[in-house]
């Protein structure tokens, strides 16, 4: 190739390796291991999933985990929760302080609050937007509203409903997943859980399916928390603090305050928040 043709493609090769740098970015930040809804251009969606029950070796067919993600004067905070643990959490010695502030630093506390995930492992039914998931097992990461869902079926509330372990490979449900977009967050209202159905009529499959299953535990192994040390040090530097938080304690350990989620707060913004607003007010308890 020539030097002259080398400036003429110079254009084109821009192009292309931005469509290249695209690939690269997406494919670092995707984990194949879990699945995700998709919606449509009028913000509907539409899936058939059914949770599966605890891997082998483990109790629990959900992993429930804490982190916080927001952004201060010197960038993003972005780190589980030591509270997922049992611990103490630098954040929630500064939320404290902030909670005590009056009306403005209750507001700063709800903006860095922690948030509320949980982690199962699914089998996918019915994709309609990638049918090549179908049959797949996968990790899923939902939020308060679903995990209420799931409750509901397992502890029904009243007597004439009868009690689901939906995890259950024999008597369990399929859900279906029902997602629209109400004031521009996605609304899960309108899911469901399906009749009591065996997962497959050939134990053999089950068994195959199970053995598919990815590690729960992991996510609330301490090798996924930072230290209080190094959670403390990250947001000091976020934060623009000049006093250590572990100092705060004292200032503010005898106050009290009375959570209240804001009026003018939109609704479905706050769905997956109510235990981050329980977790305040046991703060302000200790």
């Amino acid at each position: 190739m020539s030097f002259a043709q080398l400036k003429k493609k110079s254009r084109n090769n821009l192009e292309f390796l931005q469509k290249e740098l695209e690939k690269t970015v997406s494919s670092k930040n995707v984990d194949d291991r879990f699945w995700k809804p998709e919606v449509d251009a009028s913000g509907n969606g539409y899936a058939v999933i059914r949770f599966l029950p605890a891997p082998d070796g483990e109790t629990v067919p959900w992993a429930k985990v804490y982190s916080h993600a927001f952004q201060g004067p010197g960038g993003w905070y972005i780190e589980n929760s030591l509270t997922t643990i049992g611990k103490d959490d630098p954040v929630g010695e500064v939320n404290r302080q902030h909670w005590n502030a009056g009306e403005e630093g209750k507001e700063v506390a709800r903006r860095q609050k922690r948030k509320l995930s949980y982690y199962s492992n699914i089998l996918v039914v019915k994709d309609p937007k990638h049918p090549e998931n179908e049959g797949k097992v996968f990790l899923y990461k939902y939020g308060k509203k679903i995990h209420d869902k799931i409750l509901a079926a397992m502890q029904p509330e009243f007597q004439d409903e009868t009690p689901v372990n939906v995890f259950d490979l024999w008597e369990g449900a399929n859900f279906k997943l029902k997602i629209k977009k109400v004031a521009g967050f996605w609304n899960y209202d309108s899911s469901e859980f399906d009749s009591v159905s065996a997962l497959s009529s050939d134990e053999g499959e089950m068994e195959a399916t199970w053995k598919q299953e990815h590690s729960l535990d992991a996510f609330t192994h301490k090798d996924q928390f930072k230290s209080y040390d190094e959670l403390e040090k990250r947001l000091n530097l976020v934060l623009g603090q000049p006093t250590p938080v572990g100092q705060l304690r004292q200032s503010v350990d005898s106050e009290e305050y009375e959570p209240q989620v804001p009026t003018n707060v939109n609704q479905e913004s706050v769905v997956e928040d109510d235990d981050a607003l329980s977790y305040f007010a046991k703060l302000a308890e200790e």
